[in-house]
């Protein structure tokens, strides 16, 4: 999905959502999509203070026998439409109001007042060894103002995808990093002189200490106007004192409940099913595997929306909350501060919920408890470190022990990686003779269509549109099903409960493995071998 639909379906979904509003309040909904960047301004009707203070906006001046019509939001007070109505009544004149959008808001608010601001070019990643890019942003971020230059830099990761922003103090500069599609890349370096103000600029929006000697954590948020809609950026800042000064990395999280979908993680039908199949129950555990950045909670807040009906009570407990998801009930854990998920967990089951998404199984409690809520009825989702779900599965096992009972609790786990996509405009060769070697022994025993011993491999072409020839990145997905024989390893039927055992008999069963699943997705020309290398 490209930008412009991604954008598309946020306004979509923002103008069902108003419109799903407007039947509640009792106001006639107004889609402004076709006319709202070109229809005239009506002036001299309300004054411009007015029309930002109270979300209202003029659509048509009333004359004789034409009522006035005014353009209002869900944020508009009710008092306002109130005192309108009667005023205008009063003076013996039609009024009628719309309910719009707050996107189609600001869209009509930047025609009425448009901001008197410099714009400042847009970010370009430097390529290795470019440095008359690294040169000229850094200029651009010098002279940007320093209560501008965090809403410019949000503002320009966004745009380019960015998952983070890593701000690091070097002997002579300030370093600005950003991680586009899994790979960081050097996008500037302003002068240390700046330091202070731009430190303190962000210590008071995420809430930081810039003086403290400890590693802190922040949050901050900010909403982004692109192509007529909005969108709200969630920002968890991570900050640590280093030699020089405090580092920072803000880790953008672009929340947009309506992505959070399992028809748009392109996994295959077969994981879709397994995963579908899994959650139809209504007990047992299921346990995302990965490491930081890998798109586990991506894919467990999509299990969570595919669950989300009125028929089903659902909790998170959560360090921090990362998503703000409607009709959930979700539970921030401040592990930091002595909170516990296992202490957690067993209060909430108090509640009697039907599905329970615990952040991360870290220790021993945290895991039998959810187990024992995934025996007792309760379906239960995490996350949970490991680089493979064999080895997932053995680490488990040594945190809960042997035991019969829990034989059954656990049921699939998902390990998963992001790997970097090809753009289309990718380059076919022929991989040399050890490529071939490592192909055919990555590969034996799994079923594929391919011909090994012809094989065509693909290569990124950069171009304007995709500098590094990579368009976005693309799910990874290992999954393991505990079937019969794979539970005998909780039961202590198998002596030896090892990562390599547990594997074995799991590719027996039909397991294939993150590797696998990534030079198979390299021989259909999605990915290329060395991204399978570098992250799996």
């Amino acid at each position: 999905m490209n930008e412009n639909e991604v954008q598309n379906k946020r306004r979509q979904n923002e103008e069902e959502a108003t419109a799903r509003r407007a039947r509640i309040l009792g106001l006639i909904y107004l889609d402004t999509r076709d006319f709202e960047k070109d229809i005239p301004l009506v002036r001299n009707v309300l004054e411009k203070d007015q029309m930002h203070k109270e979300f209202i906006i003029p659509l048509q001046k009333g004359e004789e026998g034409i009522p006035y019509q005014f353009m209002v939001t869900s944020q508009t007070p009710r008092h306002t439409i109130e005192k309108m109505t009667q005023e205008y009544n009063d003076a013996g004149l039609r009024i009628e109001f719309y309910l719009i959008s707050n996107s189609a808001y600001q869209v009509f608010m930047l025609r009425h007042d448009p901001p008197q601001q410099v714009h400042y070019d847009d970010i370009e990643i430097a390529k290795e060894g470019d440095s008359e890019t690294l040169a000229s942003v850094s200029q651009t971020l010098d002279s940007v103002s320093t209560e501008k230059v965090f809403d410019y830099l949000l503002d320009q990761a966004d745009k380019l995808g960015a998952s983070d922003i890593h701000i690091e103090n070097l002997r002579s500069a300030i370093r600005i990093r950003m991680r586009v599609d899994g790979i960081l890349h050097p996008v500037a370096e302003i002068s240390r002189d700046r330091y202070r103000i731009f430190m303190g600029e962000l210590s008071s929006r995420a809430s930081v200490s810039i003086a403290s000697t400890k590693p802190q954590s922040g949050h901050m948020q900010k909403d982004i106007t692109r192509d007529g809609a909005t969108h709200l950026l969630n920002i968890r800042v991570e900050m640590v004192p280093t030699m020089y000064g405090q580092d920072a990395v803000l880790r953008l999280f672009n929340f947009d409940e309506s992505l959070l979908n399992l028809d748009l993680l392109g996994i295959t039908k077969e994981e879709r099913a397994t995963i579908d199949e899994m959650i139809s129950h209504p007990r047992g555990l299921l346990l995302m595997v990965g490491p930081t950045g890998s798109g586990k909670s991506t894919t467990l807040y999509s299990i969570i929306n595919a669950l989300n009906t009125t028929d089903r009570k659902i909790i998170t407990l959560e360090d921090p909350i990362e998503y703000g998801l409607t009709g959930i009930s979700q539970i921030p854990i401040a592990t930091g501060e002595g909170g516990s998920f296992a202490e957690g967990l067993r209060s909430v089951l108090r509640l009697d919920p039907d599905v329970v998404m615990v952040g991360e199984i870290r220790d021993q409690d945290t895991a039998r408890t959810a187990i024992q809520a995934s025996i007792t009825g309760h379906l239960v989702l995490s996350s949970f470190h490991a680089n493979s779900t064999s080895a997932a599965f053995s680490r488990m096992i040594d945190l809960i022990g042997v035991n019969p009972i829990f034989s059954s609790s656990i049921r699939l786990l998902i390990a998963q990686r992001l790997v970097r996509r090809l753009a289309d405009n990718k380059e076919p060769y022929k991989p040399d003779d050890a490529t071939v070697r490592y192909i055919k022994k990555a590969l034996e025993g799994v079923k594929h269509d391919f011909n090994l011993d012809d094989i065509t491999l693909y290569k990124a072409v950069p171009s304007e549109e995709y500098p590094f020839g990579f368009s976005g990145r693309m799910g990874i997905m290992e999954q393991l099903t505990v079937t019969e024989p794979i539970q005998k390893f909780i039961r202590g039927d198998v002596a030896d409960a090892n990562t390599n055992e547990i594997e074995k008999t799991a590719k027996a069963e039909g397991l294939i493995t993150l590797e696998q699943k990534g030079i198979l997705a390299a021989l259909r020309g999605e990915t290329v071998i060395e991204e399978i290398g570098r992250v799996i």
